[in-house]
């Protein structure tokens, strides 16, 4: 097991214990649980690697045909503007 003899193993599960306690089953169960989420990533992506295509589900797709852009014509009159110029107003005395 990784080249560890006995007593390298004994002096870690006695550091362990000493270090995490009680926590000790905590600790165990979360790095189970990480271990299991990694092993499923893998196994994800070796699937995804593995399928013809390359793509799997992704190349099916087809994307939609571009639609030609559709005139929208204004549902009121323009406005008009007039070329005369406004009449002059007089600033209000203070």
């Amino acid at each position: 097991m990784f080249g560890l003899g006995g007593q390298e193993i004994l002096l870690l599960v006695v550091l362990g214990v000493l270090l995490f306690g009680r926590k000790l089953p905590e600790v165990g169960r979360s790095l189970g649980k990480t271990v299991v989420e990694f092993k499923k990533g893998v196994k994800g992506l070796e699937e995804e690697v593995g399928e013809p295509g390359g793509g799997g589900a992704r190349a099916a797709i087809e994307p939609e045909p571009v639609k030609a852009p559709t005139r929208v014509t204004p549902a009121t009159p323009k406005p008009t503007f007039d070329d005369a110029p406004a009449a002059p107003t007089v600033p209000p005395k203070v």
